[in-house]
C-alpha cells in the first residue's frame, strides 16, 4: 500500500549482459528527471506489465550518469532465483518498472580524507557508486580511497573495471587463490590496519552476513564504519517489516530497524549479529 506513493519510473534496457557466470550488469535508459541516486541506494524493479507472481526485485544501484535527453542506471546483481532469472532473460528494448532510489545511503565524513572501501561478492555493487561519488568530490586524477575487493573465485570477482576507472590502490583476493591474493578479503584488510589511522579513515563496506560480521570483529568500535545489509525485501519502503534487523538504539538497547527504510546503510557497531 505504502509503494503507492512512490513514483514509478518506466526505463528502457539497452544492456543486460552476463559479464561472468552468473552475474549480470543491465543497463537502463530512463528520463532526465530522475532523481540522482546517493550511493548505497537502492531501487525496486520489475518488468512493466508482468504481473503476479513476479514481484519487484531490490537492486543496488552499480552507476549512475545523466546526459542531455536521459539518464542511465546500471543495476550489477547476481542470477539467484526466479525473479532474477526473469530480469537475466530481458532483451534490448525491454520495458521496467523502477520504483526508487530508495533507503538510505552511505555518509561522507569530509573530516576523514582516508577512506577505505571492502567489497565482497555482488557487495561491489553500492560500493562502485560510492566510489564515483568520492571520485567526483576529489577532483580528476585524485585516488579517493583505497579499496579491498574479495571474492570465493576468479569467476566471483566482477566489479573490479569499474573500480579502476575511480581508485588506483586496490587489493585483490580470493578465497581459494585464483584471482589476486589467497586471502579473505577482512584478513587482507586485517594485515594492512596499521597504515589506517582511526581519527582519519572512514571505511565503507558491503558484502555476505558472515563477511560484516567478522569486520565487526576486527574493528570493535575503534573506527567509523558503515555497512549495506543484503537482505530480503518484499515492499522496498518498510510497509511488510518483512527485512528488519536487530541493532542499538541511541541508548544501547535492543530494537528492530527495517533494510529498506531504515537502512540499507548502519553504523557497523550498533548492528547486532544474530
Amino acid at each position: 500500500m505504502a509503494i503507492m506513493n512512490k513514483q514509478i519510473t518506466i526505463g528502457s534496457v539497452s544492456g543486460n549482459d552476463e559479464i561472468r557466470p552468473g552475474y549480470v550488469l543491465m543497463t537502463i535508459h530512463v528520463h532526465r528527471s530522475f532523481p540522482e541516486p546517493r550511493p548505497g541506494q537502492f531501487v525496486m524493479i520489475r518488468i512493466a506489465g508482468l504481473q503476479e507472481p513476479f514481484l519487484s526485485r531490490p537492486l543496488s544501484i552499480f552507476s549512475f550518469s545523466r546526459g542531455r535527453s536521459h539518464g542511465l542506471v546500471k543495476l550489477l546483481y547476481r542470477v539467484a532465483g526466479k525473479g532474477t532469472q526473469i530480469l537475466a532473460g530481458l532483451i534490448r528494448g525491454s520495458q521496467v518498472e523502477i520504483v526508487g532510489p530508495l533507503g538510505k545511503g552511505y555518509t561522507v565524513d569530509p573530516s576523514r580524507e582516508n577512506r577505505v572501501l571492502i567489497a565482497g561478492g555482488i557487495g561491489v555493487a553500492p560500493l562502485s557508486l560510492l566510489a564515483q561519488h568520492l571520485c567526483r568530490l576529489s577532483g580528476r586524477g585524485a585516488n579517493p580511497a583505497v579499496v579491498y575487493l574479495g571474492a570465493k573465485t576468479a569467476d566471483e570477482l566482477v566489479g573490479l573495471d569499474q573500480l579502476h576507472k575511480y581508485c588506483n590502490s586496490i587489493r585483490v583476493c580470493t578465497d581459494d587463490g585464483s584471482l589476486g591474493e589467497k586471502s579473505l578479503v577482512t584478513r587482507t584488510f586485517q594485515k594492512d590496519m596499521k597504515k589506517h589511522d582511526p581519527a582519519r579513515t572512514s571505511i565503507y563496506a558491503c558484502g555476505p552476513k558472515p563477511m560484516l560480521q567478522s569486520l565487526a570483529g576486527i574493528l570493535k568500535d575503534r573506527y567509523f564504519c558503515q555497512v549495506s545489509l543484503e537482505e530480503r525485501m518484499a515492499c522496498g519502503v518498510g510497509a511488510c517489516m518483512g527485512c528488519a534487523v536487530a541493532v542499538r538504539d541511541e541508548n544501547g538497547d535492543k530494537t528492530y530497524r527495517r533494510v529498506c527504510a531504515d537502512g540499507p546503510v548502519f553504523d557497523l557497531q550498533k548492528v547486532i549479529w544474530e
